[in-house]
């Protein structure tokens, strides 16, 4: 006996309780495969008498319409609402606030290196570089120390190793200063110019809040016929006004550096503690930031410069201390630290 009703009302009971696209396949299967109970049916078929096979033929393929027109219905039905459920959580509310995109930035040293390259820059100063492996002829013998000399003492130098001594330029070293930078140029440009020479430089001694192995230097060259110390003067008060971007009380002291003559050392009231004393200025103070003077005329004979036509000033100011000033740090360590609570903050 087959009851066609029976297996449509069946059919169309698992097709509405059906939540899935997976469910609906497998009922298709159950119900119109090649196995399914429809093509069970049609095999039957050809058992009955040729009048009975063609009612019930009849009837069977209008059974199988309706199933598959129901099992499309549904289908279309779950997949409505599988994308519906799917838009809706990629959907977005363009009225909430977007997250904030976190990126990185410059660390308080590049910041301040970069403003003191653009103040000169702006006064007609050129920016250049060398290298930070140097020679004892560039980083000594050029700047009037020569070898034995007493001179050397004043910076703890970081030697390298090697095999041989270079010809002629001695044994090779991290450079303890930019000045080093101003000979390479000399070597190869002739007066008048105006230059400066930002870059790391090293020294082997001990570390405090004011002493680093490792700090930066930004060194600075004038060469022209008629230069004296009143326009070193004017130019670094011009600088430190638009550095600091208010009035600066300076003043200069008599010093000694073999590569000037005269030498003087040029210092600042304290920016942290405002002149009152502090563990930063060594509560003087004052705090000494730009060694410089009138070039020295050995200086000018080893690049080939005769003295009696050129003159000029050099000066040399630490970019660590300008930076401590600047943003009131109490210990240079800090910049090297890597403490991310402390460079987040610039």
């Amino acid at each position: 006996m087959i009851d066609l009703n029976k297996i449509k009302k069946q059919a169309q009971e698992e097709i509405n309780l059906a939540s899935d696209l997976e469910t609906i396949k497998q009922i298709s299967r159950k119900y119109l495969g090649k196995k399914g109970k429809i093509n069970e049916i049609f095999k039957c078929l050809k058992q009955l008498p040729e009048k009975k096979k063609k009612v019930l033929g009849k009837k069977t393929n209008l059974t199988k319409a309706e199933i598959e027109k129901t099992i499309k219905k549904k289908h279309r039905e779950i997949k409505r609402n599988v994308e519906g459920l799917k838009l809706q959580k990629e959907k977005i509310d363009i009225t909430r606030p977007g997250k904030e995109v976190k990126t990185g930035h410059l660390h308080p040293l590049s910041i301040v290196q970069r403003e003191i390259i653009e103040i000169f820059q702006s006064i007609g100063f050129s920016v250049v570089e060398g290298p930070e492996v140097e020679t004892e002829w560039y980083n000594f013998d050029a700047l009037n120390m020569p070898r034995n000399h007493s001179a050397r003492d004043m910076q703890d130098t970081l030697w390298l190793k090697q095999e041989e001594k270079k010809r002629n330029k001695g044994n090779f070293l991290m450079r303890t200063q930019t000045s080093a930078v101003q000979i390479r140029y000399m070597e190869k440009h002739n007066p008048p110019f105006r230059i400066i020479a930002p870059g790391r430089v090293f020294r082997n001694e001990a570390t405090d809040t004011s002493h680093e192995i490792q700090f930066y230097q930004c060194e600075g060259l004038m060469v022209d016929k008629n230069i004296s110390i009143a326009n070193f003067k004017a130019i670094i008060e011009a600088f430190l006004k638009k550095f600091f971007n208010k009035s600066v009380k300076t003043r200069l002291r008599p010093s000694y550096f073999p590569f000037t003559e005269p030498s003087f050392e040029l210092d600042i009231n304290c920016q942290n503690c405002k002149g009152k004393g502090c563990a930063v200025c060594k509560n003087t103070g004052w705090l000494e930031v730009i060694p410089g003077g009138m070039v020295h005329p050995n200086v000018f004979r080893a690049v080939g410069y005769k003295p009696k036509e050129w003159q000029g000033f050099a000066f040399g100011m630490g970019v660590d201390r300008l930076a401590m000033m600047k943003y009131s740090i109490d210990n240079i360590r800090l910049f090297y630290s890597g403490d991310l609570r402390f460079l987040s903050q610039f």
